[in-house]
């Protein structure tokens, strides 16, 4: 019977201590994480979140990569994440550019700073696997998308030259300094950024 009320008295003050932490576009990741003054990003909350605790995601897109540095004890002490109830959210591991240039066609391009890409460039890092059909050519982690669609990497540049076709393609080259890109229509805009947007603890 004792061991039993211990228990019972553990779980109640483990509950008791359960916190709840907000996130919003307008938040700032200096302030609490409480619903007046939320955090901006999601891996805030994470490094803040115990076991038990439950952290509340406002609208928004959060394009962000969100690596947790703990989890729950059990199914009773989650780490909980979710989006406020009516409230849409999406996590994206890409990024909007804006700065493409007309090259020929229907063919932009655009030159970034290898800088952009943070310590992951997706645009130099080969696609493998024991699951992947590679066809006689190297594929990349690294995509472009054309109003939120998936465009296919192309086999050459001269391939992304061409007018567009039914399935736009874009080609990248990386140098020391630089990664271009080329792509079909001046509305790819997003670009991978990381090689994952949420990664488990």
């Amino acid at each position: 019977m004792k061991i039993i009320l211990t228990i019972a008295a553990f779980a109640l003050a483990v509950s008791a201590q359960a916190a709840e932490f907000h996130v919003a576009k307008s938040g700032n990741d200096m302030n609490a994480g409480s619903a007046s003054k939320p955090l901006q990003t999601i891996q805030a909350a994470a490094e803040l979140a115990q076991p038990g605790d439950t952290i509340t995601v406002h609208q928004g897109v959060y394009r962000e990569r969100v690596s947790p540095p703990r989890g729950g004890m059990s199914d009773a002490q989650r780490i909980i994440y979710r989006a406020a109830p009516g409230e849409n959210v999406a996590i994206k591991g890409s990024e909007v550019v804006t700065d493409w240039k007309h090259v020929a066609n229907d063919t932009w391009t655009i030159t970034l700073p290898y800088r952009f890409f943070g310590d992951f460039n997706p645009y130099s890092d080969v696609l493998e696997g024991h699951w992947f059909r590679p066809r006689d050519r190297v594929h990349h982690t690294g995509s472009v998308y054309l109003n939120g669609e998936w465009c296919g990497e192309a086999a050459s540049l001269e391939d992304v030259l061409k007018p567009a076709a039914d399935d736009p393609l874009w080609f990248g080259k990386v140098a020391n300094e630089t990664t271009t890109l080329w792509a079909i229509d001046k509305q790819s805009e997003e670009l991978t950024l990381f090689s994952g947007c949420s990664v488990p603890s």
